[in-house]
C-alpha cells in the first residue's frame, strides 16, 4: 500500500493551498458567505479556468480521470480554508451520479458543468427516512413527477436536479430543469452559513429523454454518490481540525496570563496534544478510506462509515477543544475558530450521522 502522494497529487494540493491562501481568506469568506449567492459566481469561474471542475470525470467525459484521492486532497485544503462554493453539490455528488450514465444526456451536462456554465444538484433524500435514503415516495405516474425532496444542496443556485424518484416499484433517475413548471425550492441556511433548499415536483413533466439511469443502476449510483460523497466531507473534516489545532497552539502562544503565554500551562499542552491525535487518527483512517475506494475494494463502503463515525466524534471534540481555548473570543464570528465547530457539526449530520454509520459499519 502505497502511502505517499504522487507528485502530481502533490501539486494539486500546493495549487488549491496557495489559491486559498492568496483569493480565499476568512475575510473574503464571511463576505460570499454573507451575499445573497452563498458563494462567489468569479470565484466558481475562477474553478472552472484552473480545471479543478474537471477533475473527477473521465477523459472521454472532457476530464482529467482523477479520482477519490485527488478529491480528497481538495477536499482538506477546502476544509482548512473554509471553502463554501458548492463543488459537493455539483462536481462531486451530481457528477459522481452523471458519470455512471452513458447517456449523451449525462456527458453534455457534464461538459457544462465543467465550463462552469451549469450547476447541478441530486435530490435524493426525503423526510422521516431515517438516513434510508432508498426508501422514496416521489414518484412518477403517468408522466408526472410527484413528491419533496429535502435539504438538497445548493438548491437555489442550481440550473437543474437530478432527482431520484421511483417509476412503479423500480428506482429512476430524471434530469429536471429548475424552471420547468411545478418545480419549487424552499431555501434556507445550515448553521455554517451554506445554501440548502426543500424541493417540491408538482406534476412535472417528465419524459424518457430525460432519464439518467434506472433500476439497479439508478440505486447504484446512489451509493457510489454517497460512498464518495462521505469521503469528502470527511477529507474536508480533517483539514478544519489541522486548522483548528494550528490556530489553537498558535493562538495559545500568543495569549498571556500570569505573565506567560497559556500555551506553557500542562493542562492546556494536554488538551491540544488531544486535539493532535484526535486528527491524526482521523486522517490515518482517512488514507486507508481513500485507496480503497480509488482501488475499488469490496470494503470501501464498511471502511468509509467507520471514517465517517470516527469524524463525527473527531471533529466535535477537536472543535469543542479549540473554542474553549480560545476563550470568548472562540464564540464570535469575527475569528474563524468557531466556523470550524459549526462546519463540522453539519458534517456529522450529512449522508448519516456518527450513530448511523456505526451502526451501519456493524452491519456491514
Amino acid at each position: 500500500m502505497n502511502l505517499s502522494y504522487s507528485d502530481e497529487q502533490n501539486m494539486l494540493r500546493e495549487q488549491v493551498l496557495k489559491f486559498c491562501e492568496s483569493d480565499y481568506t476568512f475575510d473574503v469568506r464571511e463576505k460570499i458567505v454573507e451575499s445573497n449567492y452563498g458563494h462567489n459566481p468569479e470565484t466558481w469561474k475562477q474553478f472552472a479556468d484552473l480545471g479543478w471542475l474537471a477533475v473527477p470525470f473521465s477523459e472521454e467525459n472532457g476530464g482529467f480521470n482523477f479520482g477519490p484521492i485527488e478529491l480528497a486532497v481538495i477536499f482538506e485544503e477546502f476544509g482548512k480554508a473554509l471553502v463554501a462554493e458548492p463543488y459537493l453539490a455539483n462536481v462531486v455528488m451530481s457528477g459522481s451520479v452523471l458519470e455512471s450514465s452513458s447517456n449523451e444526456l449525462a456527458k453534455q451536462t457534464i461538459s457544462k458543468i465543467i465550463d462552469g456554465t451549469t450547476q447541478v444538484s441530486v435530490a435524493f433524500s426525503e423526510a422521516n427516512n431515517g438516513y434510508n435514503f432508498h426508501d422514496i415516495e416521489t414518484s412518477i405516474e403517468d408522466g408526472k413527477l410527484n413528491g419533496v425532496k429535502t435539504v438538497v444542496l445548493n438548491a437555489s443556485f442550481a440550473n437543474s436536479f437530478l432527482v431520484y424518484a421511483r417509476n412503479g416499484d423500480k428506482p429512476v433517475i430524471y434530469l429536471v430543469d429548475a424552471k420547468e413548471a411545478g418545480v419549487s425550492v424552499n431555501s434556507f441556511s445550515t448553521v455554517d452559513g451554506q445554501n440548502c433548499g426543500d424541493v417540491t415536483f408538482e406534476n412535472v413533466e417528465v419524459g424518457e429523454s430525460s432519464i439518467i439511469s434506472h433500476d439497479n443502476d439508478a440505486s447504484q449510483a446512489i451509493n457510489a454518490m454517497l460512498d464518495l460523497a462521505n469521503l469528502c466531507i470527511c477529507a474536508e473534516a480533517v483539514g478544519g481540525m489541522t486548522a483548528s489545532y494550528l490556530k489553537t497552539v498558535q493562538y495559545t502562544k500568543e495569549r498571556e496570563q500570569f505573565g506567560q503565554p497559556i500555551s506553557n500551562f500542562q493542562v492546556l499542552q494536554h488538551k491540544m496534544v488531544d486535539m493532535f491525535m484526535e486528527a491524526e487518527v482521523s486522517k490515518s483512517l482517512l488514507f486507508k478510506a481513500m485507496l480503497q475506494l480509488d482501488g475499488k475494494d469490496d470494503e470501501a463502503s464498511k471502511t468509509i462509515s467507520g471514517l465517517k463515525a470516527q469524524i463525527g466524534k473527531s471533529s466535535r471534540q477537536v472543535g469543542q477543544a479549540a473554542v474553549q481555548l480560545h476563550g470568548g473570543m472562540g464564540v464570535s464570528d469575527e475569528m474563524s475558530i468557531g466556523h470550524y465547530l459549526k462546519r463540522f457539526t453539519v458534517i456529522d449530520a450529512l449522508f448519516g450521522n456518527r450513530n448511523y454509520h456505526l451502526n451501519n459499519f456493524s452491519n456491514l
